[in-house]
């Protein structure tokens, strides 16, 4: 068939096309599941984690052994049995030695496998590893048919479906990972603790979720911190396998003589690069978000020693603390999601108490298949002693069948073999292997194996020895399969002997992360934070802003960008807020702590704040807390807006005033009277009063006044009994109180300015 001549009807296939790619795509879900994301609540391994450690038993890399390259086992792991890239699981491998990251390591690394940091390991050429005792006990009984095998990828090999996992790895270790559709996150938990609870299962197979929690009562993480979760939240985690766990890092109070002092974290939240979390709190410095905090500085070697200095001895280092948990990663908070595949196979939300069922129930197949197993390999010895033991009563028939018979092997089997040997002193001392004095196959083989220098009076007397020993054995072990009983009591002895090994009374088994509550730190006002200090806040045309230290005078001369001049200049604090008012409708707000010095030309505006490069800033208020702002548009609409809700909380500012196309904000003018006085484009003033304006947060507003062209030019709010005024040419101010002429409803249309009315349409 030519490449372009068309398929033949048979090798087509019609079906819908949503079928088509659904079923392809579960397809490709299900593989991803079971094959890559998700661990088995057996061993707690995934594929990769398995194949790796897998591998390493085949090399040989046990914990008193050699180190090989890590090259060597990646290469081995992806042409053996993960054909992915060996970069994948070069990395996979390398995350099992890192003791930052793993709670109990399954890999002895060699080498720069990384760092708390964020510093990647070295390429797989440079760095070593092997097996760590902990990763062994993973895989005792591979070699005893404690698990089942399959086929690798090409046919070629067969790697293990699970391991027999002496201990729960899949809490111990935790595991992360996303699926297709869903996700896993656990966290490592202490050895010890979880062995208590599996101990506790198996003398009260129903024990209650709380009773599980007084013996788990939480994660227990590598980096160690301070869970600060309420233990209801936990109990709440561990029933449902869905939750999560406050961290914080742990810290204490170093004195420095005469007064002085810093604070030393020495154990940071899991999960947490070090050298990020510096970066963040470098940056709280410069952008004062915590003005408490005045350096920080990374004095760490093999272990966690961050510094930070207070601003200010009379700083209370709890309170400064509490501002870095909420602004910092010293606190973070770990999901739980406890979904893991249960036997293999079926992907589940598991609770604490289902995961150590699934784990417990597999060491129960685990034992009950290595008894069986050593049951066949007892009596396969047992029936090769007896054949041994009736060569040694009856050796001069042996000798004589070996030497002179054509076929010794068929002849020693068809011998009878059921009298006992003069040199027999009991019964006991022979036991036919048949029942008929006959010699099997297997037996005849191992007496023609023997060798001439165990025809020894002693080596027959171990034989007796070694077949009472393994019949009692024998005898053991069927009686522990028959009691279900007896095999949880040997479980229990297993899980005993693990504890013993890796347990809390071994440095690597101690808890590292402890329990407190979060306390409750009350939120500072930010004025409190920052020293108090006179500014003079100065905004060019352009939006260059800088603050000046000190109350200077507001006429001095100030210097400007070539093509710019001033704008605002005011006197303000540093602990006062700012409110910039856009002429997009939007409020921002800036700190006076926060505007850089006056020394320079000071920096854009827009850099502290996201206001559009099409918008103009049309107020620079200091905001006072409980104050009315009376605030337009340009097409006449305005409100009364309280103070408080103009303050915002991010860069990106609040909406405040509804402008639309070709509309911009006029004016926002502190409420200090009864009345309000508008003037037009017109020159035509209007007087009403305030009561007839809504309070409102945000929105467009009401009419102030009626144009028929033209738009609002000025307004403010005053006392009617004073009147309003005005300043004059050459510096003389007139005052008219006698409004009645101008007096009227809002919304009207207003009468011409008095005469004397400044020509900018302005009250100031």
């Amino acid at each position: 068939m030519t490449e372009d001549a068309p398929a033949p009807e048979s090798a087509l296939s019609f079906e819908p096309l949503s079928r088509a790619i659904g079923e392809r795509y579960l397809t490709y879900a299900l593989s991803t599941i079971m094959n890559r994301a998700l661990p088995d609540a057996r061993d707690g391994l995934k594929p990769v984690h398995r194949r790796i450690l897998f591998a390493m038993r085949e090399l040989r890399l046990s914990p008193s052994g050699g180190f090989r390259k890590s090259a060597k086992i990646s290469g081995d792991v992806m042409g053996n049995y993960h054909p992915h890239g060996d970069a994948a699981i070069y990395d996979a491998m390398a995350r099992l030695a890192q003791d930052f990251n793993v709670r109990y390591p399954l890999v002895d690394g060699q080498g720069n496998f990384g760092n708390i940091d964020g510093d990647n390991p070295a390429a797989s050429r440079y760095t070593e590893a092997r097996l760590t005792p902990i990763a062994e006990t993973l895989m005792e009984g591979l070699a005893e048919n404690a698990v089942d095998f399959r086929a690798n990828y090409d046919g070629t090999l067969e790697e293990p479906v699970v391991m027999p996992a002496a201990f729960p790895n899949l809490l111990a270790n935790g595991a992360s990972g996303i699926a297709v559709g869903m996700a896993t996150n656990i966290p490592p938990h202490n050895l010890h603790e979880l062995i208590d609870a599996c101990q506790a299962m198996i003398r009260t197979p129903d024990v209650s979720d709380e009773a599980l929690i007084d013996l788990v009562p939480g994660p227990d993480f590598p980096t160690g911190g301070i869970i600060v979760e309420p233990r209801q939240q936990i109990l709440e985690a561990y029933r449902t396998g869905r939750g999560a766990f406050r961290i914080r890092a742990r810290w204490e109070r170093e004195d420095l003589g005469r007064g002085n002092w810093q604070i030393v974290v020495t154990e940071i939240p899991y999960q947490v690069q070090k050298s990020k979390l510096i970066e963040r709190l470098a940056e709280l410095i410069q952008t004062r978000k915590v003005p408490l905090l005045a350096d920080v500085r990374d004095e760490s070697a093999d272990d966690i020693r961050i510094v930070l200095e207070p601003r200010a001895r009379t700083v209370e280092p709890d309170m400064l603390m509490g501002m870095l948990f909420k602004n910092s990663d010293l606190e973070t908070r770990f999901s739980l999601n406890m979904n893991v595949l249960i036997d293999g196979r079926t992907p589940r939300v598991c609770s604490l108490k289902e995961v150590l069922r699934a784990f417990l129930d597999h060491r129960r197949d685990v034992l009950v298949r290595r008894s069986e197993h050593r049951l066949a390999r007892i009596d396969h010895q047992l029936e090769v002693l007896e054949g041994l033991i009736t060569a040694f009563l009856n050796l001069d028939r042996v000798i004589d069948i070996i030497r002179y018979d054509d076929n010794p092997k068929r002849a020693l089997m068809a011998e009878d073999w059921g009298g006992r040997h003069p040199k027999a002193t009991s019964e006991a001392d022979y036991v036919s292997p048949s029942g008929q004095g006959t010699l099997s196959d297997v037996q005849a083989e191992a007496i023609l194996n023997l060798r001439l220098r165990s025809l020894r009076r002693l080596e027959e007397l171990e034989l007796l020895s070694e077949r009472d020993a393994l019949t009692a054995e024998k005898a053991e072990l069927q009686a522990l399969l028959d009691s279900e009983t007896r095999q949880w009591k040997a479980i229990g002895k297993e899980l005993s002997g693990i504890q013993k090994s890796f347990g809390k009374a071994t440095p690597l088994g101690a808890r590292r992360s402890s329990f407190a509550e979060a306390g409750v730190h009350e939120d500072v006002p930010f004025e409190a934070m920052i020293e108090r200090e006179p500014i003079t806040v100065i905004c060019s045309r352009m939006g260059w802003i800088r603050a000046m230290k000190g109350h200077v005078a507001l006429d001095q001369d100030v210097k400007f960008k070539d093509g710019d001049g001033p704008r605002f200049i005011f006197h303000a604090e540093t602990t006062d807020k700012i409110v910039l008012v856009g002429s997009n409708g939007r409020f921002y707000t800036l700190i006076g702590a926060n505007l850089p010095g006056g020394r320079g030309m000071g920096e854009p505006v827009r850099l502290m704040v996201d206001l559009p490069n099409e918008a103009e800033i049309s107020d620079l208020i200091v905001w006072k807390p409980g104050e009315r702002w009376l605030i337009a548009s340009t097409a006449g609409d305005g409100f009364i807006l309280p103070s408080d809700e103009a303050v915002a909380q991010t860069r990106a500012g609040k909406a405040v005033l509804t402008v639309r196309d070709g509309v911009r904000t006029a004016l926002v003018r502190p409420v200090t009277g009864d009345h309000v006085a508008v003037v037009g484009d017109n020159r035509k003033m209007l007087v009403f009063p305030v009561a007839e304006l809504p309070e409102m947060g945000k929105g467009k507003g009401v009419r102030l006044q009626k144009y028929k062209d033209g738009g609002l030019s000025d307004a403010i709010s005053f006392a009617l009994a004073d009147g309003i005024s005005w300043r004059l040419d050459g510096g003389r101010t007139r005052r008219e109180t006698d409004l009645s002429e101008w007096l009227g409803a809002r919304a009207t249309a207003g009468r011409m300015a008095p005469r004397g009315f400044p020509r900018n349409n302005r009250f100031a």
